[in-house]
């Protein structure tokens, strides 16, 4: 992964320019954002520990995005998230429509985001997880591949699964 020359390096500068990122892939990664915002104060926890530990400069935000996907797959494989995730409220979208909307386009654009995220949500945990790397933030297959400790082409094989399937789900409806 290529470094960035801008990473800051005191942990409150950290904490403020990554703190977006690491909330954003936690409410992707996880159905509940009361989870997404525990994980990721979690992962500002080992950030802070991290920072403290090894006064090093690094690129904190490959760091920040490998331990945020580790701390999603330890949530979802604990004991205590299994009893609760199907009493999760889901991660709403619709404070985003324009203004300028009328109301039926407000209602479809709801109900096309509604589909959107009904077929994201049954993509396997790995499949949303290199979908999320890949697709949303933008990294390259080796990146993802190196990040996951997947080879590049098991990476390509789920994102054409998920793409696929978002694709059909889509299409259907």
């Amino acid at each position: 992964m290529t470094p960035e020359a801008d990473e800051p390096s005191d942990y409150e500068t950290l904490y403020r320019t990554h703190h977006a990122h690491v909330l954003r892939l936690c409410r992707l990664l996880l159905k509940d954002p009361h989870e997404a915002d525990d994980v990721s104060q979690e992962v500002f926890l080992k950030l802070l520990r991290e920072h403290a530990a090894n006064g090093r400069a690094m690129v904190w935000r490959a760091w920040l995005t490998r331990v945020t996907v580790n701390a999603c797959r330890d949530r979802r494989r604990s004991g205590w998230w299994k009893r609760w995730r199907e009493r999760h409220t889901e991660f709403q979208e619709d404070g985003f429509a324009s203004s300028a909307m009328s109301p039926e386009r407000a209602a479809l654009g709801a109900e096309l985001r509604e589909q959107i995220w009904d077929s994201f949500r049954t993509l396997s945990a790995r499949q949303r997880e290199i979908f999320v790397l890949r697709m949303v933030e933008g990294w390259s297959t080796e990146q993802v591949a190196e990040t996951l400790g997947l080879s590049a082409g098991s990476v390509k094989r789920h994102l054409f699964r998920a793409v696929h399937h978002l694709r059909t789900a889509l299409r259907g409806q």
